[in-house]
């Protein structure tokens, strides 16, 4: 599992060791570091260092003496070095250094012109204008150099330092211009930043370098990797049945839109569990057994039917049975995940085993209900932030998806996924989403074993797995082109056999 923590967090934990004079060796720690991982993509993209050309934007701060040591390394490579200096100072010693291995410098605001052109023509980028502590985005000149990165025609590979320039390493808001990297190798720690909000794209593929900084304290957010979601993921015993394997009720679609019942139901069966049982109007339940025959349709109510989770909501419309199952699934006890249209009837009050699971749009009008003054562009800048306080208004786990996809729990566990690709920004992602969620809240062994009680923020690991199996899924299905997610199903299962047989193996789980 990756832990994240708050830049905050990381520099108090840094503070000692600096004020004890180990502020050089930690720096030649993180600047090998980032030498390192430099090597590693020049050599994939190039097949060698020699002749690469190399420019560092080196800032006042720490971070562009990490770049500027970094490059220094580099040169004795064989690469050509270059920095474009964005503040009237750098770091003395490794400035000296970078200019004793050949390093050219420019001053951004003495020639901004030939300094772009720097840029625009390097093979990599190596950004440490901003450290951890810098707040409200980049500011002229410096802004400019990152607007132009981010147009350029043929654009360079671009590393970042500890994090993107302009990205808030608390939150992962952008408020200004910021540097777009492909590789953050950030040191001590994972920032917080770099897994929420637009700081998670910004941020690109993440390598976090051990300077040996110790123990920090409660990380403030989590990422399950492969090992995780797989222990996550329903196994059936020998003494199983279909009733104790998991049965999951879904009260989902209309003759509006019958379609989402489908999906929900197509990606909960493929998830791994023992029964669907759909509720909702009859040609609903017709059109879901001519797919999948094998789940149980009626007209029932919540009240009346035997599961062990809950999905209501997507697709429901307007209908008035499907918004009071909506209602008795969220009062049942039992988990639930509320999608969609059954967001709106969301009440403080709810538990942590009831899940909602917004989009930005959704999220919005739901705070806004509850009293909060917020718009869709305040939640989309600081998504960490509004899930957290969504969750602590209602009671509930709240997912928010997202480029990076959120789930907090009420009590302030968060997880971040990130494993999506853009191809799953279709109508019906969601509805498979929310069939995955379900059928692993109704597969969930406690939900199952009584007398034990879930530790805070199980059920935002099952959204977080939830999440991490639709967006690996997604990626799978989408290598053979644009997805459809009445075709995820397929893809559902192949990315669970591999979990599964990797896991049973003993062996590396490969990223799917």
């Amino acid at each position: 599992m990756i832990s994240a923590y708050s830049g905050t967090a990381v520099r108090a934990t840094e503070k000692p060791l600096l004020d004890a004079g180990q502020g050089h060796a930690l720096m030649q720690k993180a600047a090998y570091g980032l030498y390192a991982g430099t090597v590693r993509e020049l050599q994939s993209r190039r097949g060698s260092l020699y002749g690469a050309r190399v420019t560092v934007l080196a800032g006042a701060g720490n971070n562009g003496g990490d770049a500027l040591y970094a490059a220094a390394r580099l040169a004795g490579r064989g690469a050509g070095i270059s920095a474009v200096l964005t503040s009237d100072s750098a770091h003395p010693g490794a400035l000296a250094e970078f200019r004793r291995r050949g390093g050219r410098t420019l001053s951004l605001s003495n020639d901004i012109d030939a300094c772009l052109r720097l840029c625009t023509t390097a093979d990599v980028v190596l950004d440490g204008i901003l450290g951890t502590g810098g707040k409200g985005g980049l500011r002229g000149p410096a802004a400019l150099l990152a607007q132009t990165l981010a147009a350029a025609e043929h654009r360079p590979l671009v590393i970042a330092c500890d994090l993107p320039s302009g990205v808030d390493a608390d939150t992962g808001e952008t408020p200004g211009d910021h540097v777009t990297a492909d590789l953050t190798v950030t040191f001590g720690a994972v920032k917080t930043g770099l897994m929420a909000g637009p700081g998670a794209l910004a941020a690109g593929r993440i390598e976090c370098v051990d300077i040996g900084l110790g123990n920090i304290p409660a990380p403030a957010l989590r990422r399950l990797e492969p090992t995780d979601l797989a222990a996550l993921l329903p196994v059936p015993r020998s003494t199983d049945h279909k009733y104790t394997r998991g049965v999951l009720g879904i009260a989902a679609g209309s003759v509006t839109y019958p379609g989402a019942a489908v999906l929900a139901t197509g990606a909960a069966l493929s998830t791994g569990l023992g029964m669907v049982r759909y509720l909702g109007p009859e040609p609903v339940g017709r059109l879901i057994n001519s797919v999948h025959p094998e789940a149980v349709c009626g007209t029932g109510s919540v009240p009346d039917t035997q599961v062990q989770a809950w999905v209501a909501g997507p697709g429901a419309g307007t209908d008035e049975h499907q918004r009071q199952r909506a209602l008795d699934a969220m009062a049942s006890g039992l988990p639930a995940v509320v999608d969609a249209d059954a967001i709106a009837y969301a009440q403080p009050g709810l538990g942590p085993q009831v899940v909602l699971t917004p989009h930005a749009g959704e999220l919005t009008a739901l705070l806004s209900r509850l009293g909060e003054d917020v718009s869709r562009s305040r939640i989309e800048a600081d998504p960490l932030r509004f899930a957290r306080r969504a969750a602590a208004l209602t009671g509930a786990t709240v997912l928010l998806k997202g480029w990076a996809t959120l789930a907090a729990a009420p009590t302030g566990e968060t997880f971040s996924q990130a494993e999506a690709t853009p191809w799953l920004a279709t109508a019906g992602s969601g509805d498979t989403l929310a069939g995955i969620l379900g059928a692993l809240l109704a597969t969930d062994r406690w939900n199952h074993d009584a007398g034990q009680a879930p530790v805070p923020g199980h059920y935002a690991a099952l959204a977080a797995a939830a999440a991490s199996l639709h967006g690996r899924s997604g990626t799978l299905a989408a290598q053979a082109g644009p997805v459809e997610p009445s075709r995820l199903p397929a893809a559902i299962r192949t990315v669970i056999r591999t979990l599964q047989d990797a896991r049973n193996a003993g062996v590396a789980i490969p990223v799917v």
